[in-house]
């Protein structure tokens, strides 16, 4: 397992981070506009082994030449806490099925159809911007499910949020009982999703923004 101190740092994708520092330029964040990140089941697929790799790079593993197949989707965002300020050293997990719709976990139904070239779980420790940046592919739909990306956050060894995000405008997202769960409209609008098109992007690469607000202050 790499040291995750080393995470935010390695492959930091120079062309997308061009891109990046526009995407990280928002509005001003207030509290009172802030909608907490509503918590989401981990489901059963988080990873039962762990890659060797566990960079915030899924498309490539340990350096292969040959990347993942899937629509190229950089995902950013914040880590915030009720307040609207950043939180540092949160490491953030994420984990999603490729474009087959299989995860890595040995037990997925479709994990013998499993994208050899596609890592299936990536981390990042924010910084104290408390951004993130994975570049990955968009998810796709399986039997059962929309199509979404888990995450779940973690700071000083304590779990903080558990959640998932998913594609806005999919149609599959009203037939999904774990999104319908979320009777609130503005709980909805907080894990749904924008992946929109890079301008001038020669492979139709995507990006998606989700920030998430923590309910409270964790500590130091």
């Amino acid at each position: 397992m790499h040291d995750v101190h080393a995470l935010s740092n390695r492959r930091l994708f120079l062309g997308a981070m061009a891109f990046g520092a526009a995407a990280f330029t928002t509005r001003g964040v207030f509290a009172e506009e802030l909608v907490l990140t509503p918590k989401q089941t981990e489901g059963p697929y988080y990873p039962d082994k762990l890659p060797l790799d566990t960079d915030n790079d899924l498309l490539i593993v340990n350096d292969a030449i040959t990347p993942a197949v899937g629509e190229v989707t950089y995902l950013t965002g914040r880590i915030l806490d009720a307040k609207g300020d950043p939180i540092r050293n949160a490491l953030v997990e994420i984990w999603q099925v490729d474009h087959e719709g299989a995860y890595i976990h040995t037990e997925d139904p479709n994990h013998s159809k499993h994208d050899k070239n596609f890592q299936g779980f990536g981390r990042f420790l924010t910084g104290s911007t408390g951004e993130y940046l994975f570049r990955t592919v968009k998810p796709v739909p399986y039997p059962g499910r929309t199509p979404h990306i888990h995450f779940k956050l973690r700071k000083s060894g304590k779990e903080l949020l558990t959640t998932q995000c998913y594609v806005k405008g999919h149609p599959n997202n009203e037939r999904d009982g774990i999104y319908r769960s979320l009777r609130d409209p503005k709980s909805r609008d907080a894990v749904t999703v924008d992946f929109a098109p890079i301008p001038n992007s020669r492979i139709g690469e995507l990006t998606a923004k989700f920030d998430i607000v923590l309910g409270f202050t964790p500590e130091a």
